[in-house]
């Protein structure tokens, strides 16, 4: 068995093929939780969870870069994964934790993109301050529903430990796709949480973290329709494609796709599932 800790089938890519590709996961013994990038897609992710009987689960959150600074009046009545909010509104992201009921396994993405910051002092430090207020509303949402977080930190590895840490919430998780070395990966794991790897890691050297990552402390994802593996014509990723990430874990550690695929999915159970 396999569990995709991180997809996006709830995105628009995806409308015609969903149902389709779920099924033939689920054939195939792959799990998965699907997403959220703002209310949206959220939405989406737990209403695709709820048809599904097992196998099939949600995470809602905003994702830094569809947090909204523009005061302008602009037409907000599109529904799609790239829409921003001014605002996170608790009440609403609440109301779809209920309505998922088991289906909403974690609170998430969320967390700190400083990939393309204005050179602007005054305008990128409003840019960040704004992204750690909303990320403090979630992780205290997390703590509220006893939820897991799924943490997107792009760039921005030692604010987010510096942030965690000013804080001390209380709070479980993975940091999704990561890239960083040993010295970054190491402050995450004496945090108690998990590293996602997906298919950046036949892009980056990731091999020497990975080698020295315990494997009781890894997620496998995909971050579908992204990161597909580069080897594959098809460049719309799937969770289909998470049995690529297993075996090339499973290389660099030295130990069977077997063992890889067993614990990975153990550690999503505990994770996620209780």
């Amino acid at each position: 068995m396999l569990f995709d800790t991180h997809s996006h089938l709830n995105f628009e890519v995806f409308k015609e093929k969903r149902k389709e590709i779920i099924k033939k996961c689920l054939s195939q013994n792959i799990w998965m939780i699907n997403v959220g990038t703002n209310f949206f897609s959220s939405k989406k992710a737990v209403e695709i969870a709820k048809e599904w009987e097992e196998g099939v689960f949600a995470a809602v959150g905003l994702h830094p870069i569809n947090i909204d600074l523009d005061k302008k009046n602009r037409n907000e009545s599109e529904e799609n994964e790239d829409i921003k909010e001014k605002e996170f509104e608790e009440e609403k992201y609440q109301n779809l934790i209920n309505f998922g009921s088991k289906k909403v396994v974690a609170i998430g993405e969320i967390g700190f993109d400083f990939w393309n910051l204005p050179k602007e002092k005054e305008e990128r430090e409003k840019i960040i301050k704004k992204q750690e207020e909303i990320f403090l509303k979630q992780l205290k949402l997390a703590q509220k529903n006893s939820l897991p977080v799924i943490f997107h930190c792009r760039k921005a590895f030692f604010y987010l430990i510096k942030v965690l840490e000013n804080y001390n919430f209380k709070i479980k998780g993975v940091i999704h796709c990561f890239t960083g070395d040993f010295k970054i990966a190491k402050k995450f794991l004496e945090k108690g949480f998990f590293l996602g790897f997906n298919g950046i890691i036949f892009k980056m050297n990731l091999k020497e973290v990975i080698k020295k990552v315990p494997l009781e402390k890894i997620l496998l994802e995909t971050d579908a329709p992204f990161l597909s593996p580069p080897f594959l014509k098809e460049k719309v990723n799937t969770p289909l494609n998470l049995d690529y990430i297993a075996k090339e874990i499973a290389e660099i550690k030295k130990v069977s796709k077997r063992e890889v695929e067993e614990k990975t999915t153990e550690n999503a159970k505990k994770l996620f599932l209780g």
